[in-house]
Formats: C-alpha cells, sequence, structure tokens
C-alpha cells in the first residue's frame, strides 16, 4: 500500500453533525490519525441523521454519518467531567490539529480557551467553524442551509425570476464548510512546522458560501448592477433545464456560437428561419422562438443530445442525473469514484470516493466509520494511560 500524504498527522476531532466531519473525514482519509469524541451514549447527533439503509431502516446508522466518519476512532467522554478534561488535556498535547464545531464559546465554556490550549501546545492548529464566524453582531445565531442560501446570495440568482428563488438540495454550505476548514487547517499547519507556532483558524459557514457569489458582489461593487434570476422568453436557450423525451439536458453555448450549429442539432428545420438567424431576432420573436426550442428538444432523447453537442466544440451540454444514472455513469465507472465502505458482513453502500488524487499519497478508506465509543479504551487507557479506576466517568453524558 503506498503511504499516505498525512500519515503523521494527529487530529483532535470534536465536531459533530456536518460541516466539522466533512473536515476531519479529508484529513483521515489521506492518512491523519483522527479521535473523534463523542457525548456519552448519544454520539453524534449525525448518527441519526438521514438517509438510511432501505433494508433495515436502522435509524441509529445513517449513511450520511457512515460517509462522513470514515479513518476516525470514536471515543466517549464527557468533557464536563474531571476525567474528561484531563482525557481531552493529554489529547491536545498529542495532537497537531484540534477541530470543533460548536456555538461560539462552548469550547471556552469546557474550560479550553485559547490560551489554556497555548499552554497544553503551543504548537496546535485550533481549527473553529460555525455559522457565522467566532465574532461580529450574527455570532450566536441559528442558521439552516436554507438561511445560508438566502443570506449568502445564492438563492437570489436561482431559478427564474417569474418564481420563488431556489436552493440546491442538501448540505451544500455545510460540506462548502468543511472543505474550506481542511483546506485551511493544512495552510495553517505548513505555517507551524515553518515557524514552531500554532494558530486559530476562525471559519464561517455563511462567508463561505457568500464566496461563491463573488461575480455577482464584484459586478454590483463596480457597476452597482443587481443580477437577477433570468427572464423566460428572452431569445437565448435557457440557462435552466429543459424537459427532453427521457428526461432533461441543461444546454449550453459558449462564445458567440453559430446559431445554425443549434438548429442542425435539435433537426428543426423551423428553427432555421431568417427570423431566429440573429440574437436581435430571437430577442423580437422571443415567445414563438422559446416554444419552438421546448418543442424540439421533447422529441429527443438526452444521450442522443449529449453526444451530439460535444461533437461541436461551442456546444456543452449536461445530462440531468439521477442517482441510478450517477453509479452506472461511464466517467465515473472509469474512474472507480463510488467506492463501497461499510463493516465486514455487512451490506456496504456505495459512497462518493477521492474528491481528488494525488499520484503518490493516495486517498483511501482503510477503515469504516466507528461505532459509538468503539476505540474508548484503546485510546484512553491504552494510549494515554489514564487510570482504570476513573473510566466509569467516561460514559457520563455531557450536560447540555
Amino acid at each position: 500500500m503506498k503511504p499516505q500524504a498525512l500519515k503523521n498527522v494527529r487530529v483532535l476531532d470534536l465536531t459533530r453533525y456536518i460541516s466539522g466531519p466533512y473536515c476531519t473525514k479529508l484529513l483521515g482519509d489521506f492518512g491523519a490519525d483522527i479521535i473523534k469524541i463523542e457525548n456519552p451514549s448519544v454520539g453524534d447527533p449525525c448518527r441519526k441523521m438521514p438517509p438510511f439503509d432501505e433494508a433495515t431502516q436502522d435509524t441509529n446508522n445513517s449513511l450520511l454519518f457512515q460517509y462522513l466518519n470514515t479513518n476516525k476512532k470514536s471515543v466517549e467522554l464527557n468533557l464536563k467531567s474531571d476525567f474528561g478534561h484531563l482525557a481531552v488535556e493529554k489529547l491536545v498535547r498529542n495532537s497537531d490539529i484540534l477541530v470543533e464545531n460548536f456555538r461560539p464559546g462552548t469550547l471556552e465554556s469546557y474550560g479550553f480557551t485559547e490560551s489554556k490550549l497555548r499552554t497544553l501546545n503551543p504548537n496546535l492548529v485550533v481549527v473553529s467553524i460555525s455559522n457565522f464566524g467566532q465574532t461580529g453582531p450574527y455570532k450566536d445565531f441559528e442558521a439552516t442551509d436554507l438561511i445560508f442560501y438566502a443570506l449568502g446570495g445564492l438563492m437570489f440568482i436561482f431559478g427564474s425570476t417569474n418564481k420563488s428563488p431556489l436552493k440546491h438540495a442538501f448540505h451544500q454550505a455545510q460540506f462548502k464548510a468543511g472543505t474550506n476548514a481542511a483546506s485551511a487547517a493544512l495552510m495553517a499547519y505548513y505555517e507551524m512546522i515553518n515557524s514552531g507556532n500554532g494558530q486559530k483558524v476562525d471559519i464561517s459557514i455563511q462567508e463561505s458560501m457568500a464566496a461563491s457569489v463573488r461575480d455577482t458582489t464584484t459586478s454590483y461593487a463596480a457597476s452597482g448592477i443587481v443580477r437577477t434570476r433570468q427572464t423566460l422568453m428572452n431569445g437565448e436557450l435557457p440557462r435552466a433545464p429543459i424537459q427532453v423525451k427521457d428526461g432533461y439536458i441543461v444546454p449550453i453555448t459558449f462564445g458567440p456560437t453559430e446559431w445554425s450549429k443549434t438548429a442542425n442539432l435539435l433537426e428543426d428545420d423551423s428553427l432555421s428561419d431568417a427570423k431566429f438567424q440573429t440574437p436581435e431576432g430571437r430577442r423580437q420573436h422571443a415567445e414563438e422562438f422559446e416554444n419552438l426550442v421546448r418543442a424540439a428538444f421533447i422529441r429527443r432523447g438526452r444521450h442522443e443530445l449529449f453526444y451530439g453537442a460535444h461533437s461541436h466544440r461551442e456546444l456543452v451540454y449536461g445530462l440531468v442525473q439521477d442517482a441510478a444514472d450517477l453509479i452506472k455513469n461511464p466517467q465515473y465507472e472509469h474512474d472507480q469514484y463510488f467506492q463501497a465502505i461499510g463493516n465486514s458482513g455487512s451490506n456496504k453502500p456505495k459512497f462518493p470516493g477521492s474528491p481528488f488524487k494525488l499520484s503518490k499519497t493516495p486517498w483511501n478508506v482503510q477503515k469504516p466509520a466507528p461505532t459509538l465509543g468503539q476505540h474508548t479504551e484503546e485510546i484512553l487507557i491504552e494510549r494515554l494511560k489514564l487510570p482504570v479506576d476513573k473510566f466509569q466517568d467516561v460514559r457520563r453524558p455531557n450536560e447540555r
């Protein structure tokens, strides 16, 4: 087996739900030693978040949790107990990176202030992920992905002007923040190697999303123009998915593409009418043009259009794929992107694989997500050499 890029990096994982666990998953899947601290008897709340295996409907075994927590060791620990405090102190001394995504001030309430952490380990990189960052007027506000899309400006530009704004599905803001956190953690770790001093990393989920609308904010700052959602019947190909005979496809053209190429691809003589050959003509007859375009698309199959478009340099079409399409997609199959991961003897679902490829130090899932407290004795007794007689304090739930 090839060595992994982060094989000597030790990470103390105080995260839960999605953003923090995704950060530490990225580090762990490239070789970092991840010790995940979980609330006794309850564990990471993500363990009970859907989706679940349809075959078992085990609501204690979330597929999302299984994906987010590969290559980690789980330790049950009451952070407010004397024993828990002692254990975390020892773990901090032996860690390179600490990642937490509590509400701002929570880590300090457990007794682990910035000065305390620096005293224990001056080299420690401390990564804090929160809804709006550690400071500012919103720092204590609650939020969800829907809120992040709304406040971050993305929702305003998705969809059509005659309909309500839209949001991507699932937890995109959380994953984006987790990606930023992993990148920032490694930047700070690299700087620590050079300087010998750790630092604090502040990740705002909200700002992670706002970075995605840099084109709209930059345009407004430069010209005062607010970009809106696409207007229907504007004489252009819709930027939204178009229905075809067997699903949906997204048609994109690059540059000053001749309209004749699209008309030829759709094989519809009515679209070759002289009045549609210029942008001005298509705008002048926008309603008729769009009705004809949609009628032409609905007569064709999506794969026929997809491969036909890619034979033209300026036409780049995308298939709208469901989960079954993704698993069977020839590009993903070629890259072996979806990987079967699970405990031995169980049904192993397929999860997204490596987010990027390193030729010498590759991604590798060596261990599936741990059961709650699976490595408690291994870490606390065998590694940290903590007193066995205090071990009963470990599984007393944290007071919240």
